[in-house]
């Protein structure tokens, strides 16, 4: 992990690929948790006889499941000592290139884009992308937009 002292230091690596979360194994208790917060039960994701006569062979984890991931998987990557908060502001351009089948394991790499400073917080745009251990394409590529508030 990087630790950064301010959002000014954060800054000097504009362009830059910040690291690798930890592997993360997806687990059938994840998906049908997910399912039910989010009331998604479609059989390829909670259905595990029916999911492996389906396309995939067997249960896959909801695209919104892994995007929901990025949080904790991001906070390995980096953090910023002066942010007294960080909070989600948006997404953009979010693809699910592949599925991600039930015990896989997965982890996000992020590149930081850009960061604007304004008077109470910084503005940082990452491009991150979930892996998916032993498979070619990823499981999510997606501009994240979030939000460091500065200790007052």
């Amino acid at each position: 992990m990087q630790t950064f002292t301010t959002v000014e230091e954060l800054g000097t690596v504009v362009g830059q690929h910040l690291g690798y979360s930890r592997w993360h194994t997806i687990t059938q208790q994840h998906i049908d948790g997910f399912a039910d917060a989010t009331d998604d039960h479609q059989w390829i994701h909670v259905d595990p006889r029916r999911a492996a006569g389906g396309p995939f062979g067997t249960p896959i984890a909801h695209g919104f499941l892994t995007l929901s991931l990025l949080s904790a998987l991001l906070w390995q990557i980096y953090s910023v000592e002066e942010a007294e908060l960080t909070v989600n502001y948006g997404l953009d351009r979010v693809r699910f290139p592949a599925p991600v089948p039930v015990r896989s394991e997965v982890r996000a790499g992020a590149r930081l884009l850009s960061l604007e400073r304004h008077e109470t917080h910084a503005q940082a745009r990452f491009a991150v992308t979930v892996e998916i251990r032993g498979h070619d394409k990823p499981a999510c590529v997606a501009e994240w937009i979030t939000r460091l508030n500065r200790r007052t």
